[in-house]
């Protein structure tokens, strides 16, 4: 029988996740912290989980054309964790000044900075399509594909390099929006983004193979991107930009970039890691990249969410920030991060348990590719408590504006550890990509740690953007 209190309870929750999902801007550097975490965690979570949605749906559809397929997915993926290193390092630099300045309460320096920050990402976009234009049978070769490998993918890696520019606004937009608190508007476009994405998918490998994903995909992002345009300028939530604000401020780009190259260098070095890791698991054949492929696409499904969550603490941090309340930013990265190992902590246990059918509802067919995926699946997810916490305290730093100290984290920890650890395991020790994936879970551990014992220092309290 339910009781009157669980029934208000079950109501109150109801209400709150209502007013997540609809409302566009609301004030966190006042009121209860845990309602705040909750109202930005709803909307980033659901963001990331159709994120996660389109991740798997589309290696779905483009497993089914091969194991050579899956491979050229799996390593145009790695390389474009360059771009989306970019993406994301301008998308913090714009969170952590758009936040700040409505924090301050100056609403037109925030749509100033956002509108800046979109003229930082259209010029480095254009640097990278030209690099696809001309160069995506040499990034595949690069990447360790084999010859058949170049042969049917090299259009699917020249379009999506091509098409970089929607990945980066939506990145960038996006984070401009969560700055600002609205969270909302950021989860729609994405969703917007990827049900188009999810719906052209199929259709478009069907007609045009493997570079119909590509298409799909580019298309996808492009109406996510057209919907943020449209609220940036015509929307009524608190950034509202205007063609004045493209007006090119030196000061603001100046403060950006200075943001924005150590984020960039941040998660570029993260990513340029992983891209390292997946050539390091083509030298054991197509079988063992499509596997890894497989497994790594699962891995950011349930990564996604919790990364959702994390966003929460770069906006909490810079908006508190500019309202002079340090230790209330500080104590919401805590209770962020408590949520996010908890459910971390429920995500392991699920791969450690099902590792086989999760592998299975992609591929059930080839043995090899099945293996791998598996041991990867079960392997990594020892670590993901970790993760959870890890990912809070990055993206705290970076929503304070303190890009530099996860850089370093990420530097020693992912190039002068994690590769050499990974090559001795791997191919010293011949232990093939199981190497691989112990590697990783060692090096996120020590990342996290290392953040925690740098956060409590406090030193992110006294940045200035």
């Amino acid at each position: 029988m339910t009781t009157t209190n669980d029934t208000t309870v079950k109501k109150g929750i109801a209400a709150y996740f209502r007013e997540a999902l609809q409302s566009e801007h609301q004030d966190f550097t006042q009121g209860s912290i845990r309602k705040a975490v909750f109202m930005l965690a709803v909307p980033m979570i659901l963001e990331m989980c159709m994120e996660s949605v389109f991740a798997i749906v589309d290696i779905f559809f483009v497993g089914k054309l091969g194991p050579g397929a899956a491979a050229t997915v799996g390593l145009t993926e790695s390389f474009l964790m360059v771009v989306y290193s970019v993406a994301i390092g301008l998308s913090m630099a714009a969170t952590a000044m758009v936040a700040r300045r409505v924090g301050e309460k100056n609403p037109d320096g925030a749509a100033k900075a956002g509108a800046q920050s979109a003229l930082l990402a259209f010029v480095l976009s254009v640097i990278i399509s030209l690099i696809g234009i001309f160069f995506a049978e040499k990034i595949l070769t690069l990447m360790g594909a084999d010859a058949q490998v170049v042969s049917m993918g090299h259009r699917y890696t020249r379009i999506m390099l091509t098409g970089n520019i929607v990945i980066m606004l939506l990145f960038l937009i996006n984070g401009i929006f969560r700055g600002a608190g609205d969270a909302t508007i950021a989860m729609r476009s994405l969703w917007l983004a990827n049900i188009c994405n999810i719906i052209l998918c199929p259709l478009l490998i069907h007609f045009f193979g493997l570079p119909g994903a590509a298409m799909a995909t580019t298309t996808g992002r492009g109406i996510g991107v057209c919907y943020q345009v449209y609220r940036l300028f015509k929307g009524k939530g608190i950034i509202k930009i205007h063609t004045r604000h493209f007006i090119p401020d030196w000061n603001i780009l100046k403060s950006l970039m200075n943001v924005a190259v150590t984020a960039t260098m941040q998660f570029l070095v993260a990513s340029a890691s992983w891209m390292v890791m997946a050539r390091i698991t083509a030298d054991f054949g197509s079988e063992a990249v499509a596997g890894y492929t497989i497994a790594f696409r699962w891995i950011v499904f349930f990564l996604m969410p919790a990364w959702g969550l994390s966003n929460a603490a770069a906006t909490l941090v810079g908006q508190n920030l500019g309202a002079q309340q340090p230790a209330r930013a500080e104590e919401s990265v805590w209770k962020t991060a408590r949520y996010n190992a908890l459910f971390m902590t429920f995500v392991s246990l699920l791969f450690i348990v099902g590792a086989e059918f999760f592998v299975g509802l992609i591929n059930h067919t080839d043995p090899e590719v099945i293996k791998t995926a598996v041991t990867a699946l079960r392997i990594i997810s020892l670590g993901y408590i970790f993760y959870g916490v890890g990912m809070v305290m990055i993206n705290a730093f970076n929503g304070a504006g303190d890009s530099r100290t996860p850089t370093w984290i990420n530097l020693f920890w992912f190039w002068i550890f994690q590769i050499p650890f990974a090559y001795l395991l791997a191919i010293n020790l011949q232990m093939g990509p199981k190497g691989v994936f112990i590697a990783i879970v060692v090096t996120e551990t020590c990342v996290t740690i290392s953040s925690v014992l740098l956060f409590r220092r406090g030193k992110w309290k006294t940045v200035k953007i």
